[in-house]
C-alpha cells in the first residue's frame, strides 16, 4: 500500500532499522535513532545501487515521489540516476562565482593580455585537461594544500613531470589573482614546492649528433626523399639555428630579403623580445625556392591539412627519424651544434649567445640588445653557412674560418 503523511508521522523507531514501502521501489528507511530517509534500490549495468532522496520531513511525501519518478525515467532512458545527480551538482558548483573554475576563467582573461596566442593556448589546454577536472568545482576558498598536491600527483603518475610543475605554478597564479580581488584569503600552492612532492628527474638535453657526423647529415638532408618544403625547412633551420617553433611559424611579412634579415617579433620569441636573424646568401637561396612553393601563403611552412596553420612541430623530428637519426638528432639539436662549433672556432661568446637568443633580457636592455653586434653577427652567420656548405661536400671536419683556424 502507498504511504500517507499520517502513517509516516506515526512511524516509531525500533531496535533495528526497518523500511516502509510506497510502491515502485520507493521506501522510507526508519533508523533506530528515529531518522526517516527516502531511498530507492536499483540496478544499473548489472550493479546494485542505492540512491537517497533526502530526509523526512525536509523532503515530504509528494516531493519524494516526484524525485523518484524523475529518477525512474532516467533509468528507463539508460542513464544512471546517481551519476546524473553527481554531474548536476558539479555543474552547479562550477557555475558558482566562487568556484575555482570561475575564478580561473577571470584570471586567464586578465593574464593573457600581451601573451602570444600559442602560449595562451598551451596554458588553456593545461588548465582544462589537468587542473579544472580536480579543482574546478570547488569553492576557491575551500581548497587546501592537500587538494593541490593530489592534483599534481595525478599528473606525475603519467610521468608528465614538467606539466605537473607548470600546473602547480598556474594554480598558484590563480590563487594570487583571487587574493588580490578579495575572492580568497590565502594561497595553498605557496605551501608546496615541486621538490617536496615530485620525483627528481635528471635533466635531459636535446639529442644531437657529434660534430663528426654533421657532413653525413647535411648530405642526407640534401637528398631527402620527403616533401621539398620539409627538406628546405631543415636546411634553413641548420643555417639559422633558431628554435623549431620560431621557424615553422615564420611569416613572409617578417622577412626583408633585400636587406638580408629576418625580424622575428617579440610575441613569437621565448624571451618575449624581438630577434634579428641575419640571412646568409645560402639562406636567401632557400627562401627563394620556398617562395616558388609557398609564396601565395602567409606562412613559409603551411600545414598539409590546414594551410592556414603552420606545419606540425613534429614534422622535422619525424623527417630526421626517417633519415636514421631517431633518438640521436632533433631540430633543436642544430642550435647545440652551432653553439659548440662556433665557440670552439673562437667566435665571440656574446655574438653567439645573442644569435641564439640566450642573452639575458630585461625591460631596459631588450630593445637595445636584440640589434646589438648586428654587423659581426651577420658576418658570423655568413661564415657559418659557408662552413655548412663546405662540410656537406667534405668527408672530414674542416676549420670553420681561416682567421680562427
Amino acid at each position: 500500500m502507498a504511504l500517507s503523511d499520517t502513517a509516516i508521522k506515526k512511524a516509531k523507531a525500533a531496535e533495528k532499522a526497518y523500511s516502509m514501502s510506497d510502491g515502485e521501489g520507493l521506501y522510507l528507511w526508519v533508523t533506530p535513532a528515529g531518522g526517516k530517509l527516502w531511498r530507492w534500490g536499483y540496478r544499473f549495468e548489472g550493479k546494485e545501487k542505492l540512491i537517497s532522496y533526502g530526509k523526512y520531513p525536509d523532503v515530504g511525501l509528494a516531493k519524494a515521489r516526484e524525485l523518484h519518478q524523475d529518477a525512474r525515467k532516467l533509468l528507463a532512458a539508460g542513464i544512471d540516476p546517481m551519476a546524473r545527480r553527481k554531474a548536476d551538482k558539479t555543474e552547479e558548483r562550477i557555475a558558482s562565482e566562487s568556484s575555482f573554475a570561475k575564478v580561473a576563467a577571470q584570471w586567464l582573461k586578465h593574464w593573457q593580455c600581451g601573451k602570444s596566442s600559442r602560449h595562451v593556448l598551451q596554458v588553456t589546454r593545461r588548465m582544462d585537461a589537468d587542473i579544472l577536472p580536480h579543482l574546478g568545482a570547488f569553492p576557491i576558498e575551500e581548497i587546501k594544500a592537500p587538494d593541490v598536491v593530489k592534483m599534481v600527483k595525478v599528473i606525475e603518475q603519467r610521468e608528465a613531470y614538467d606539466i605537473a610543475k607548470r600546473a602547480l605554478e598556474t594554480t598558484g597564479q590563480v590563487f594570487r589573482y583571487a587574493i588580490a580581488h578579495g575572492m580568497a584569503t590565502r594561497n595553498p600552492a605557496t605551501d608546496i614546492k615541486p621538490r617536496d612532492i615530485l620525483k627528481s628527474v635528471p635533466k635531459q638535453n636535446y639529442a644531437r649528433i657529434d660534430q663528426r657526423e654533421l657532413s653525413t647529415l647535411l648530405k642526407r638532408i640534401e637528398i631527402y626523399q620527403g616533401t621539398p618544403v620539409t627538406r628546405l625547412a631543415m636546411k634553413l633551420l641548420a643555417m639559422t639555428f633558431v628554435r623549431t617553433t620560431e621557424l615553422i611559424e615564420a611569416k613572409w611579412s617578417e622577412f626583408d630579403l633585400e636587406a638580408g634579415r629576418w625580424d622575428i617579433p617579440a610575441e613569437r620569441m621565448k624571451m618575449r623580445t624581438p630577434h634579428i636573424v641575419p640571412l646568409a646568401k645560402q639562406a636567401l637561396e632557400v627562401l627563394a625556392m620556398l617562395r616558388e612553393l609557398n609564396g601565395k601563403s602567409e606562412l613559409l611552412f603551411p600545414g598539409d591539412r590546414n594551410p592556414k596553420k603552420p606545419m606540425s612541430n613534429n614534422t622535422i623530428l619525424k623527417a630526421l627519424e626517417r633519415m636514421g637519426y631517431k633518438g640521436r638528432m632533433t631540430g633543436h639539436g642544430f642550435r647545440g651544434l652551432a653553439s659548440t662549433i662556433l665557440h670552439e672556432q673562437g667566435y665571440d661568446h656574446a655574438h653567439i649567445e645573442l644569435q641564439l637568443a640566450h642573452a639575458p633580457r630585461n625591460a631596459v636592455s631588450a630593445a637595445y640588445n636584440h640589434a646589438l653586434y648586428l654587423e659581426p653577427r651577420a658576418k658570423m652567420m655568413q661564415e657559418w653557412a659557408d662552413y655548412l656548405e663546405r662540410t656537406m661536400r667534405e668527408v672530414k671536419v674542416i676549420p670553420l674560418h681561416e682567421r680562427v683556424a
